[in-house]
């Protein structure tokens, strides 16, 4: 039987500020438009934590059925380590998805319903990343999804429960929150190249090799940063998000000097506080802006 501190380990919360970075970069974009709403923005980060726990579980199941997580030098996994039987990993994701279902269902009703939409399809996309019998994360194209849904239908969904519109400022700035997402997954997959290839697990690090992959991961954090740029020229406060930039160093540097193993790790916790860094003073200056 897995312990508490096992159970917290499997929830990943390294990842979470990718959940957590999308809503404070919308809820910045709802205040610049005078538009924010405590209570709505505490719901949607709420939903966006939910669905992350719920998708890390989801993925440990479904990895660890297919064998995938059979030797990882990564974080805990609860059916490949065999610390958890399956039903209760799945039993765990279905209950994160159900917070989600209940926090989104409120928000559809202060806002649209044709958010219940919305939120199944991410439930859907959340669990058919890695479960299903065709999963896209098997076939290279986790990294399109992923951007899609942590950009801009986080970031543009978050200002809309709070505004009711769609306002163009809002898409411009999920795309560098989504690019830093994405190399969060790009640097995850970087590690675990050599293994994915022999169960079969064809991700995008898998299809274009290691020294592309690396150049990949920088390649992100240069246009990410070039877009928070491009909208301060309209937007100076924005410019805000440049000062987390510094913390891009670290991991490039591991990544593109050939570091492997535990050192992607350190690169991939690193992805994870720039990612954070970056919503929170791009939120901020977005704020500020209104």
């Amino acid at each position: 039987m897995a312990t508490p501190a096992q159970w917290i380990a499997g929830a990943r919360p390294r990842t979470l500020p990718a959940a957590l970075a999308p809503v404070l970069v919308g809820t910045g974009t709802a205040a610049a438009l005078d538009g924010f709403d405590l209570g709505t923005a505490l719901l949607a980060l709420v939903v966006a934590l939910a669905l992350q726990v719920a998708v890390n579980y989801a993925n440990d199941y479904s990895d660890g059925r297919r064998g995938a997580d059979a030797d990882r030098v990564g974080p805990m996994r609860l059916v490949g380590s065999g610390a958890a039987q399956p039903r209760e990993v799945l039993l765990a994701a279905f209950l994160a998805f159900a917070v989600a279902g209940v926090a989104g269902l409120a928000l559809a009703a202060l806002s649209s319903w044709w958010l219940v939409a919305v939120g199944a399809v991410c439930i859907a996309a959340a669990w058919t990343y890695t479960g299903g019998p065709l999963p896209y994360g098997y076939r290279a194209l986790g990294e399109v999804f992923v951007f899609v849904f942590f950009g801009p239908v986080a970031v543009v969904g978050t200002t809309y429960v709070q505004t009711g519109t769609l306002p163009a400022l809002a898409f411009a700035v999920s795309v560098p929150i989504g690019l830093l997402i994405v190399a969060i997954l790009v640097v995850n997959n970087l590690r675990d190249l050599h293994g994915d290839a022999i169960v079969g697990k064809r991700t995008l690090a898998v299809l274009l090799g290691e020294r592309t992959t690396r150049l990949t991961f920088t390649g992100l954090f240069a246009v990410a940063f070039a877009v928070v740029l491009a909208v301060g020229i309209t937007r100076p406060w924005a410019l805000l998000g440049l000062l987390a930039a510094p913390l891009a160093v670290p991991p490039a540097r591991t990544v593109l000097n050939g570091g492997h193993g535990p050192a992607l790790i350190a690169a991939l916790q690193g992805t994870g506080q720039l990612t954070l860094a970056t919503g929170v003073l791009l939120g901020l200056g977005l704020a500020l802006s209104g």
